[in-house]
């Protein structure tokens, strides 16, 4: 089955790892390549279980990289 690559920085959530949520940023053989909005190292996932993130996640992901980034943990 096939599955549609998202843009890059999509922000998409990985259903695999308790739903967490990542910022979209190629492809890494036949798994995609995941990176924290917040900073951090990117994961590779099954397309299979990623899927869009919705509004709230989105903003919820979004503040969560503004938190981060006001205590100096992100660029």
């Amino acid at each position: 089955m096939g599955f549609q690559t998202p843009d890059l920085g999509a922000v998409m959530v990985d259903t695999s790892r308790q739903d967490r949520v990542g910022e979209f940023r190629g492809l890494s053989g036949p798994y995609w390549a995941i990176r924290p909005l917040a900073g951090g190292l990117e994961w590779e996932a099954a397309p299979e279980h990623v899927r869009p993130a919705s509004p709230m996640e989105r903003l919820r992901a979004e503040n969560a990289r503004c938190n981060a980034r006001s205590r100096g943990e992100t660029l």
